[in-house]
């Protein structure tokens, strides 16, 4: 850890003024109506996790707008997608029952951060009626709301996320194939084996 690091949270109180009355009151224990109107637009969220050994993990999740399930104002189901099979989350989920999301719009700074008790279903019952995809999902991330609000969007409008003008040009950054080549570091590995991969991957993507 860096010698210069806060050690306390009264330390890191000392940096920053109080937060506003707005601030402190915007939190609320529900979905409320404005609220389930953002997840049923959402085909993006993020979801946090930790493991219990404390190492975290935020892993993004899409689907077509309102594909996270509102059962009632309390609660929240997230079909799993298959994936990777490597159930990172889904791990801290079941080691610590707690969850953190953020939902986005794609092309609106509007985003939602709810955080709660959490846990994976493989319920039937709950899986039937999460079929946004196409068909039930083998589980589910349940979230037992604690702590809903609208998070600030200045995030968005600093980075000019939706703005096409401001995004770089696609050969700027290493591909997705190009960086897991570099992760893998196998010999005889090739890119287009990769490339391959990801595109049986992408035409699968909902099994």
């Amino acid at each position: 850890m860096n010698a210069t690091a806060v050690q306390s949270t009264d330390g890191l109180r000392e940096l920053y003024e109080m937060p506003g009355e707005m601030a402190r009151r915007k939190a609320v224990d529900r979905i409320h109506e404005a609220a389930r109107a953002v997840i049923g637009r959402s085909s993006l969220v993020f979801v946090a996790s930790a493991g219990a050994d404390g190492t975290c993990d935020v892993t993004p999740r899409g689907g077509p707008p309102g594909f996270v399930a509102v059962l009632d104002e309390f609660t929240l189901a997230l079909p799993d997608a298959t994936g990777n099979k490597r159930l990172d989350t889904a791990h801290n989920i079941v080691e610590t029952g707690r969850a953190g999301l953020i939902f986005v719009i794609p092309g609106r700074a509007t985003t939602l951060r709810v955080n709660g008790r959490a846990c994976v279903s493989a319920d039937p019952r709950l899986l039937e009626q999460l079929t946004a995809v196409g068909k039930p999902p083998r589980s589910a991330i349940v979230v037992e709301v604690e702590e809903a609000y609208q998070h600030c969007p200045k995030a968005f409008l600093r980075s000019h996320a939706w703005q096409p003008e401001q995004w770089l040009a696609e050969d700027a950054v290493p591909s997705s194939a190009e960086i897991t080549l570099s992760h893998l570091d196998l010999p005889g590995l090739t890119i287009e084996e990769i490339r391959e991969q990801e595109r049986e991957s992408l035409l699968y993507r909902y099994e």
